[in-house]
């Protein structure tokens, strides 16, 4: 199934030219848009973390955006409760997270921001259970994901 998903996530991304902006986005129903969206913060949180997300510009498009909402729709409760407890610390931190910085200072951040390594933990402990979870929507709502 997980297979299947990262194959549906191919498809999308290939229709829009692989590259997510507002004009793509506009192509894409909010189901591919959430995935997308999940796609990218699993990539980033997994390698290092909602810091590290948060650096790589990720922030509005993951927090000002109904993805905790639409996870929970799909029912992944504590995903979504997760998202906007992350959201709660980007717009507490998220412009000094953003800033630029040399590779060093960027290092320094993950010490300067601990109150992100509980949501951190949380999201490696649960991400095989919610990788599963989202995979098994995706199968069970495919043509939400495959239009034509």
């Amino acid at each position: 199934m997980e297979q299947k998903m990262n194959e549906v996530i191919k498809a999308i991304r290939e229709s829009i030219g692989g590259e997510l902006t507002a004009e793509t986005m506009a192509q894409l129903n909010s189901d591919q848009i959430t995935l997308l969206a999940w796609d990218m913060v699993h990539g980033e949180v997994m390698d290092g973390g909602f810091v590290q997300l948060i650096h790589n510009g990720y922030g509005p498009f993951t927090f000002k955006n109904p993805l905790a909402k639409a996870l929970k729709l799909w029912g992944l409760r504590d995903l979504s409760k997760l998202i906007y407890d992350a959201h709660t610390l980007y717009e507490k931190y998220g412009a000094e997270i953003e800033r630029d910085c040399t590779d060093e200072e960027f290092m320094a951040l993950f010490e300067q921001y601990p109150q992100f390594d509980d949501l951190d933990d949380k999201f490696v402990e649960n991400e095989e259970d919610w990788t599963m979870q989202i995979a098994a929507y995706v199968d069970q709502h495919m043509d939400n994901f495959i239009t034509k």
